[in-house]
C-alpha cells in the first residue's frame, strides 16, 4: 500500500508510512502541519541556488530532453537533496507533450516526477483522446525511461503504438522540441511562478491557447542546406587540434 501511493505522489515509502503513522494516531490534527524538527536545515548558497535554477530553465543535459536531481546533482557539484530542496520551493515540474504534425495539435500534461509510471500514463493519455482506429508513431529521445521493460510490456499489449527513436544529441529532428522552445521563451524564460501549481496553471493554459488555432510545423531549410553545414562542421572539427 505504502508503495503504491508512494509511486502514484512521487514521494518515498518512508514519508508514505510517516504520516500515515500521523494519522493513525492523532487524525486530521496530527497532519495539519508539519511535526517540530530538532534543528534549522543549513542554507544554501546563493550562488548554488542559482546555478541550478539557470540550468533548469536555460540549459538541457546530455543526451535527454529533461535534468533529473541525479543529473542536475552531478552537473553542478552538489548532493540530490540540495537539488530538491531548491527544486521544491522554485516550482519545477516535468512536461509530458506530444506534437500532432499534420494539425499541430499538442497533447500535454504535467507530472511531477519523469519516470517509466509516469511515461505509461502518458501514453495512456494518448490512447485515451486519439482516434482508436488509427496507428500512433511517436518520435522521441532515447531516454531510458521510454525503454524500460514495464513500458515494452504496455507496448506489446497495444500494438497501435509504434515508436522511432531519433540518434542521440539530435532533438533538432523532433518538431515537438519546436514548440517547447516556443513555450519557454515566449511563456516561461519571463514568468514568475511562486509555486509549482503556477507553474503547471501557466504551461496548460498555453497548451490551452496553442489548441485554440493550431498550426503544424513546416521545415524551412532543404535537406541538401542541412547536410551542407553537418558537412562543414565535421571538416571543421577534425581540423582543430587535439588536447
Amino acid at each position: 500500500m505504502n508503495q503504491d501511493i508512494a509511486e502514484e505522489l512521487g514521494t518515498s515509502k518512508k514519508t508514505v508510512s510517516l504520516w500515515r503513522r500521523r494519522f493513525a494516531a492523532s487524525r486530521v490534527a496530527g497532519i495539519e502541519k508539519d511535526a517540530p524538527r530538532p534543528g534549522r536545515t543549513p542554507s544554501i548558497p546563493a550562488r548554488t541556488v542559482q546555478r541550478i535554477l539557470d540550468k533548469t530553465t536555460q540549459e538541457k543535459p546530455t543526451a535527454a530532453t529533461h535534468w533529473s536531481t541525479r543529473t542536475m546533482a552531478a552537473a553542478v557539484g552538489v548532493s540530490k537533496d540540495t537539488v530538491q530542496r531548491v527544486w521544491r520551493p522554485h516550482g519545477t515540474t516535468t512536461l509530458f507533450a506530444a506534437l500532432e504534425m499534420s494539425l499541430g495539435l499538442l497533447y500535454g500534461t504535467c507530472m511531477k516526477r519523469h519516470r517509466h509510471q509516469e511515461w505509461i500514463k502518458f501514453l495512456k493519455l494518448l490512447d485515451d483522446q486519439t482516434p482508436a482506429e488509427l496507428d500512433l508513431h511517436l518520435i522521441l529521445d532515447n531516454y531510458a525511461t521510454h525503454k524500460h521493460p514495464k513500458v515494452r510490456q504496455w507496448l506489446a499489449r497495444h500494438p497501435r503504438f509504434k515508436l522511432h527513436f531519433i540518434p542521440t544529441n539530435s532533438s533538432w529532428l523532433n518538431l515537438v522540441e519546436r514548440w517547447f522552445r516556443d513555450l519557454t521563451q515566449k511563456r516561461l524564460r519571463r514568468g514568475t511562478f511562486p509555486s509549482e501549481r503556477a507553474l503547471r496553471e501557466a504551461i496548460v493554459a498555453y497548451i490551452d491557447q496553442h489548441n485554440q488555432a493550431p498550426e503544424p510545423f513546416v521545415w524551412s531549410a532543404k535537406a541538401s542546406d542541412i547536410l551542407a553545414k553537418v558537412a562543414r562542421a565535421h571538416a571543421a572539427l577534425h581540423k582543430t587540434p587535439s588536447v
